[in-house]
């Protein structure tokens, strides 16, 4: 789009060359270093995303498309709109929280660690702004190699059966979707390139929601696909994967897939699922309500019996995206407008709750809620921007949680009461086992474990404090991302029509 460098190239290949510099370039020492630099040089980048709007005249600051596999169709073609304005957005700003909430203590090679951390960031920045269906399949994948070796050498002691469960259900769901792919593609109208080539179909965007299928196809690609989102999400009954991939995983690496990569799932059904498959979607939908109903008050009661504090919000996060499935399948303005408020919220929101675990359990060595008592005593500081995240995590009025989840819960009783109603145990249920988690962890009286814990440092009190401030100021500010927003639901209930 011009002989000039665009917003999603420098989205892209910036997190790429950092991967490249702590592969091949710096020492040990400055990999970490490298890596938030980067990080913080490609949040800049996307924030000055929000200054070029979707108009005309900015059109080639936000869009690079050019010719990839010519005489297949395919193009290398990424794009910012609204959605995925919000979403690289939210990928930027969670790296340089998670970069500076790591240590170095627990890399055994900070080099190869940091380059797969950004290389799995450049995976995500793609996968949010593909507009072509191999492009956005390439960078699908690329976001999940550096995952698994990064769990598999960094992870904990059942790390190999873990990543190994993880690969399974991620391998199974894309090869599934790509079947899909090539399948539509099959079923794309021709069209013209340069030097007079007629191309007989196309992995465009457009050309997928043009697609000539009928309501059958529609159907079972529509599986297809849902099983590789919802693996993603995860939903149930395709959630087995994740409290283990959790638990074993680097805390760092689990900020990634619960604050960042489950939303590739949600992004895959808002931008590809139901635009494409339009009937299809409503055919299912009750079914795919009902699945995430289920998950919500399944994962809320699992997370009440769990000792092990990473199980506990891995099973929390299951119950908040199934809400979010659900949601999504509602279809109206208010439920869609709910869910992408709360991708973004959810994300900051979990971060939040992973840094104050991996500060936790790097200063005390354990992960058991019942081996854990009296912190309040000796982290005060880390007590108070703990519970303040953790009470936005279960959408208290005021915290950025809170919005989203009222649109969202409106917009699901406005298709059924019973759903709603239902769905809204999860919420009662979340803040049971949330507090009863602070109230054993940081309350009552100190033990040998933590009576000689010190609170946070300097470093992870700006992290915190920064996470905190985004929670209030977009608990009583947040019509900014509803006006970035707004147009993507608009354009998804489009299809739909």
């Amino acid at each position: 789009m011009g002989n000039y460098i665009t917003f999603p190239d420098l989205l892209t290949w910036l997190p790429m060359l950092a991967g490249l510099l702590c592969f091949f370039v710096v020492n040990q020492k400055n990999a970490k270093s490298t890596a938030i630099i980067f990080s913080l040089l490609i949040m800049g980048v996307s924030i000055a995303t929000l200054f070029f709007t979707n108009d005309a005249k900015y059109l080639s600051y936000n869009n690079v498309n050019y010719f990839w596999l010519k005489y297949l169709g395919a193009n290398y073609f990424i794009g910012i709109d609204s959605m995925g304005r919000m979403l690289t957005l939210l990928t930027a700003i969670g790296f340089p929280l998670i970069l500076m909430s790591t240590t170095n203590q627990e890399q055994q090679n900070p080099k190869a660690f940091y380059g797969l951390m950004m290389f799995t960031q450049a995976g995500l920045m793609g996968v949010f702004m593909a507009f072509d269906a191999l492009t956005f399949y390439f960078y699908w994948e690329l976001a999940l190699v550096p995952v698994y070796f990064l769990c598999s050498k960094w992870g904990g002691e059942r790390r190999i059966q873990a990543t190994f469960k993880f690969f399974v259900y991620t391998f199974a769901g894309s090869l599934l979707m790509l079947i899909a792919i090539i399948y539509v593609y099959m079923h794309t109208s021709s069209r013209a390139i340069e030097e007079g080539v007629m191309i007989p179909h196309s992995f465009s965007l457009t050309a997928f929601y043009n697609a000539q299928l009928s309501v059958t196809e529609q159907n079972w690609l529509f599986v297809l696909f849902f099983i590789a989102f919802a693996i993603k999400m995860p939903i149930f009954p395709f959630h087995t994967w994740q409290p283990d991939a959790y638990d074993q995983s680097p805390t760092s690496v689990t900020m990634i897939l619960s604050g960042l990569m489950v939303k590739m799932g949600l992004f895959g059904v808002l931008r590809w699922l139901i635009p494409v498959f339009p009937a299809a979607s409503v055919h299912y939908k009750s079914i795919v309500i009902i699945l995430s109903v289920i998950g919500i008050v399944y994962a809320s009661c699992i997370a009440m019996m769990q000792d092990n504090i990473k199980r506990l919000i891995a099973y929390s996060s299951i119950a908040h995206i199934g809400l979010m499935c659900a949601a999504i399948f509602a279809m109206n303005a208010i439920s869609i407008q709910g869910v992408l408020l709360q991708m973004f919220n959810h994300g900051i929101n979990i971060i939040g709750m992973w840094v104050v675990v991996e500060i936790i359990e790097r200063k005390t060595g354990v992960k058991k809620i019942s081996q854990l008592s009296g912190l309040a005593a000796s982290a005060p500081v880390l007590t108070i921007l703990f519970i303040i995240i953790a009470l936005a995590n279960i959408a208290l009025p005021l915290t950025n949680a809170f919005t989203g989840e009222f649109l969202m819960f409106t917009g699901l009783y406005q298709t059924n009461i019973w759903f709603a109603a239902i769905a809204g145990i999860g919420i009662v249920l979340s803040a049971v086992y949330t507090l009863n988690m602070i109230q054993k962890v940081f309350y009552g009286s100190v033990n040998s474990i933590t009576t000689e814990l010190k609170d946070i440092s300097m470093q992870e009190k700006l992290v915190l404090v920064l996470i905190v401030g985004m929670i209030f100021f977009i608990g009583i500010y947040p019509q900014p991302l509803i006006d970035l927003t707004k147009e993507s639901v608009t354009n998804i209930l489009f299809r739909l029509k």
